[in-house]
């Protein structure tokens, strides 16, 4: 064994192992004021001994993920590109344990530095959700969405801009602000359900009521909106009284599950039914379907992973042992399109469209990183820095998986069969003069 006083070297040994390769694609600098690995590629700052043995304990994005939170590595200069960097070898996105040899050299290199000892104690931004039951039952269902949704107010006001929009913005060209994006989301889903006065939607998953606010303003629709966050709800009701429509918005804290009293002349889900799961999807699917009257219209917005894919077929987002699962969504699971259609089709309903949206949702993710970038000491100050550095890695992370083509979005548009016919053309193609 090779015993140095320079900490970098065996530190890109250590990373190395971890990512599959002899070369790292990144440079490492070291607590000792060393560095090692390519000139010019994006910097590691590795800033504890403890930030290696965390990568010892868990060989992979939870490791990594943990010491970041825990400021025990830091990302300085463009974290879009390193993160970029350390995911081209695949390690850090696919479940590969690491071999018996593997792990040998991991212990030894981790030995040369003095960094052994015992499992280091997760940030306490950390979650588990063991103790509320199975997945998706209602009452882990709010504790997940608590963990997520309940940080704050201002901290999300911080991060998504006045608009409140916490989904896929629809971007007309790369120099749009992201306010106008999520206008043009908006309203392109009023488009698509075909709203018109008077008509009685349910807004699944309506966060801050920003579509509700919408619909009810710009196309004169009543609007229930339902969430499983009493903050979201709290806030979504100030803004509807101060917008004066009291009379025509009802936001309410309940799961869609309990919701009885359609029928519905449109229902949206915008971003929300990532969090209902693989086993509940078919039970979502037919629960909306009776809240429709015949020939209403859903739209159904959400994350989809590619078709096929052995390890997200395999390993959903809810594996605990990625670091979305135990600290951004824990119990997301992200379904492929044809998961998704297959469920709506069953429950009886029928496809009038599906849009993709993939490049919208990578510029979406950076405009947020952005916003949280130029207000950093403020969310900071809301939430603490550990889970603000959360936040950052996690949107930074979501939008590598956007442009790399890992992960879209779509938008399916269904309705329920009855006496009024599907259009022949698709008029929501154009923007409305609104």
């Amino acid at each position: 064994m090779v015993w140095t006083t320079a900490a970098a070297p065996r530190l890109a040994e250590a990373l190395g192992i971890v990512l599959g390769t002899d070369r790292i694609p990144v440079r490492l600098r070291a607590w000792d004021g060393s560095e090692a690995g390519p000139p010019g590629a994006p910097v590691i700052e590795i800033r504890s001994r403890r930030a290696l043995r965390r990568l010892l304990w868990s060989p992979g994005q939870l490791g990594l993920g943990r010491a970041y939170v825990a400021g025990e590595l830091d990302l300085p200069g463009d974290v879009f590109g390193t993160v970029a960097a350390l995911t081209a070898t695949g390690r850090l996105t696919e479940p590969v344990p690491l071999t018996a040899r593997e792990r040998w050299r991991l212990l030894r290199t981790a030995a040369s530095l003095r960094a052994l000892g015992p499992e280091p104690a997760p940030p306490p931004e950390e979650v588990d959700l063991g103790g509320h039951g199975g997945r998706h039952t209602k009452a882990r269902d709010a504790a997940a969405v608590s963990h997520h949704y309940d940080l704050g107010n201002d901290f999300y006001a911080v991060v998504l801009g006045p608009s409140l929009a916490y989904s896929c913005a629809v971007w007309d060209d790369r120099s749009g602000g992201l306010e106008a994006a999520q206008q043009a989301k908006h309203d392109l889903v009023c488009r698509k359900l075909g709203l018109r006065p008077g008509m009685r939607v349910l807004d699944v998953g309506c966060g801050w009521g920003s579509f509700a606010l919408h619909a009810a303003r710009r196309y004169g629709a009543d609007v229930l909106g339902v969430t499983l966050s009493p903050e979201q709800a709290a806030l979504g009701r100030e803004r509807v009284s101060g917008a004066g429509l009291a009379e025509r918005i009802e936001i309410r804290v309940q799961d869609y599950r309990d919701v009885d009293d359609g029928p519905f002349d449109a229902i949206s889900s915008i971003g929300m039914s990532e969090h209902v799961g693989d086993d509940q999807i078919d039970g979502y699917a037919a629960h909306l379907h009776g809240l429709l009257r015949p020939g209403a219209r859903l739209l159904n917005h959400a994350i989809a992973r590619r078709t096929g894919d052995p390890w997200r077929a395999g390993e959903a987002q809810h594996d605990p042992g990625t670091f979305m699962a135990r600290y951004v969504f824990p119990d997301t699971e992200v379904l492929s399109l044809t998961r998704m259609i297959g469920a709506l089709e069953a429950s009886g309903l029928e496809v009038l469209d599906v849009e993709a949206l993939r490049p919208h949702y990578a510029l979406t993710l950076r405009a947020w990183t952005q916003r949280l970038e130029e207000h950093w000491d403020e969310a900071v100050h809301l939430v603490g820095e550990g889970r603000a550095r959360v936040w950052r890695l996690y949107m930074v992370a979501a939008a590598w998986t956007f442009e790399s083509g890992r992960q879209g979005v779509n938008q399916v548009l269904v309705h329920r069969p009855g006496d009024t016919p599907p259009p022949l053309a698709r008029p929501w193609r154009a923007s409305a003069d609104r």
